[in-house]
């Protein structure tokens, strides 16, 4: 069954407004997603009828609204195949989680290890590393590209028993390039190394299978996947996150608090310290319901669509660079260019002014765009409620653009 984007843009009422006198385009969802009507009303009526604290009353409400919450857990787990809820952890999002895997790193790398990781990685999944590594003495090692692609010979030959973690996005933010996850797993597993997967730019395009996968970490955001903002998850085999200290300390996490010491919950609530964001776990549980209702297999179909249909468009337009692999099927719906002679935030201020909404900066990965040699591009990245007139509204606001600021093509 294919996907009626024209009918689910209805149900998302942010997209219907004029913006600058024209319809809105939205073309910035690598960024942040909108939100179903189901969604803002399952969040409404939270707030409205079971508003109380989990875990720790025993009146109705509480009672509730604790319900709710771990039930949001369980469908999580039950999104992403995970074995248990116990591996399951609420976060703020991608770079929470990402952030508690790297202070996890911090406990156990040793001067000798290195930590894996490429090029194309967000500052989220970049930082904490450096940071960890910056703290043990460990080596911080990139893999580069090859044709937009992530270079699987520089991988193989920097992966070693040295290597502890490996950490990768499944999807890049900017290039749009889907790694090969499955098969560096194993690779990293062949060696020992512990394999953690930044999820934020795949989670709302392709079914995820953390089994299947055989990942040890992988993280997302609420955000992403037309849920709320302020939730996220870290999926991590109870294995590891046994033996992972706790990033944050309070009420909630506790066993036992004694004078001078304390012990801690089980699994997974060790790890949420204070009130967790009831609201967004009960959002992100309602987005996960709208996204299988409409199917996994049939978003990812339409943006393979989109993307088939806009991206030969582009490539054939006088003066635009495209950035990442040409084989649409290594690609996910974001694509990041430049207009020749035009500074990219010009580029995004004139789409703007046509109605049409996409991102221009470093998109928070500035290692990238010096490997490429620029400084910023234009993004636009589709989602499940756009459709092929939102892609000609792009390309006829590009060329008009182009004409406005008299470029030489």
């Amino acid at each position: 069954m294919s996907v009626d984007s024209h009918a689910l843009k209805k149900e998302f009422p942010i997209l219907d407004q004029l913006v600058h006198d024209e319809p809105l385009v939205y073309l910035d969802n690598a960024a942040t997603t909108q939100k179903p009507q189901v969604v803002l009303e399952e969040i409404l009526n939270y707030y409205q009828t079971d508003n109380a604290n989990v875990h720790r009353g025993v009146h109705t409400l509480a009672e509730r609204a604790t319900s709710r919450y771990e039930a949001a857990r369980e469908r999580v787990r039950q999104f992403i195949r995970a074995k248990s809820t116990k591996e399951v952890l609420f976060t703020r999002g991608t770079t929470t989680s990402l952030n508690w895997v790297a202070h996890f790193a911090a406990q156990i790398l040793q001067p000798e290890d290195e930590v894996l990781i490429s090029i194309m990685e967000h500052h989220a999944n970049i930082i904490p590393w450096q940071e960890a590594c910056r703290k043990t003495g460990a080596k911080l090692v990139y893999v580069y590209l090859k044709d937009g692609l992530l270079d699987m010979e520089d991988l193989q030959s920097k992966l070693s028993p040295k290597t502890r973690f490996v950490s990768l996005a499944h999807v890049s933010n900017v290039l749009g390039t889907i790694n090969p996850i499955k098969e560096i797993t194993r690779l990293a597993h062949e060696v020992d190394a512990i394999m953690v997967v930044d999820g934020a730019q795949s989670i709302l395009h392709m079914a995820i299978d953390v089994l299947d996968l055989d990942v040890d970490f992988f993280a997302f955001s609420g955000h992403k996947m037309l849920g709320p903002t302020g939730i996220g998850v870290l999926y991590g085999k109870e294995k590891w996150l046994s033996q992972m200290n706790p990033v944050e300390f309070g009420g909630e996490m506790i066993d036992f608090v004694y004078e001078q010491s304390a012990t801690w919950k089980e699994l997974p609530w060790k790890f949420e310290a204070g009130t967790p964001n009831m609201a967004g776990a009960i959002g992100l549980a309602k987005a996960i319901d709208y996204l299988e209702e409409v199917g996994m297999e049939d978003i990812a179909a339409h943006e393979a669509d989109l993307l088939a249909y806009v991206f030969p468009k582009l490539q054939a337009m006088e003066g635009i660079e495209i950035y990442g692999p040409a084989d649409l099927a290594k690609r996910s719906g974001v694509i990041s260019f430049n207009i020749k002679g035009l500074h990219p935030h010009d580029v995004a201020t004139a789409l703007d002014y046509e109605g049409v909404a996409v991102r221009a900066g470093h998109h928070c990965a500035q290692p990238l765009l010096a490997y490429l040699g620029v400084q910023s591009t234009v993004r636009a990245s589709f989602s499940l409620y756009n459709t092929k007139e939102d892609c000609d509204r792009l390309l006829e606001a590009l060329e008009k653009t182009k004409e406005f600021f008299n470029g030489t093509f």
